[in-house]
């Protein structure tokens, strides 16, 4: 056996070993999963919707979060609108549930408020729980201020949520007085 009888097969086989270890990196590269670089709402759903396609739908809560702070930049109130198409297309894609898709929608866009789904104007559960109910609804006007007024500009929407936070605040602690006085 002479060397280029040797050596043809082993330049044959590290050309194989090559091209196999340079089509192995290509198909696990990993998604970047960067923010938006653009400061237009419409460009940045855009990208935003392409990474997750492409796997980053881990990171759905801070694009979300980069998508508000983006049309903070410029509030307007067809953003809800924009808001509300892509919580639409997240659900029609299988990235949220439609459940988690309107609570989205509704945690920054709509007067009534998320913490309140459930019956909390009785005894044995709102009155041991009114303090985190209350401090679950102030985070939750704190988003709706951030959505309402930051993003889209609807100030008559937002100090009615602001209202309701008031009325449920007084009706919870007339519930409470009563519940204790009934002992």
């Amino acid at each position: 056996m002479t060397y280029s009888s040797i050596k043809k097969p082993l330049l044959v086989a590290a050309a194989v070993i090559t091209s196999s270890l340079f089509l192995a990196s290509c198909a696990s590269t990993t998604p970047t999963c960067d923010s938006p670089q653009t400061r237009n709402l419409n460009s940045a759903i855009n990208n935003v919707e392409s990474s997750l396609m492409n796997g980053c739908h881990a990171h759905f809560d801070r694009y979300y979060d980069d998508l508000l702070q983006i049309a903070e930049g410029e509030p307007k109130p067809e953003n809800k609108r924009e808001f509300s198409e892509f919580l639409v297309w997240s659900s029609a894609n299988g990235l949220l549930s439609q459940r988690q898709a309107e609570d989205y929608y509704n945690r920054y866009f709509n007067v009534k408020f998320m913490s309140m789904r459930g019956d909390y104007n009785n005894c044995s559960h709102t009155c041991p729980n009114k303090q985190k109910v209350l401090f679950d609804m102030e985070r939750e006007l704190t988003d709706k201020e951030r959505g309402l007024l930051k993003v889209s500009r609807d100030a008559d929407s937002y100090y009615r949520a602001d209202q309701l936070f008031q009325e449920v605040e007084l009706v919870l602690e007339a519930t409470c007085s009563a519940c204790a006085a009934g002992r």
